[in-house]
């Protein structure tokens, strides 16, 4: 099963991960607002996360991790 995590404090919200997504289980964390004042991406659903890390290569800052 794939994993893909966010470094909640470098994340900007910018959205290029949720639109990327195949999936489309890629959302923002409306809840949380990490030291620079925005939300975060954050997976809805980790069980249908596929490992393509298409997320991973289109975030600017490089805050997105996936494992397989």
């Amino acid at each position: 099963m794939a994993k893909m995590s966010v470094n909640d404090n470098i994340c900007k919200g910018c959205g290029l991960c949720i639109h990327v997504c195949p999936k489309k289980i890629i959302v923002l964390n409306k809840t949380v607002l990490n030291a620079k004042g925005y939300h975060p991406a954050k997976v809805d659903e980790m069980d249908k996360c596929i490992g393509c890390a298409m997320c991973a290569v289109m975030c600017p800052d490089c805050a997105i991790t996936v494992e397989k």
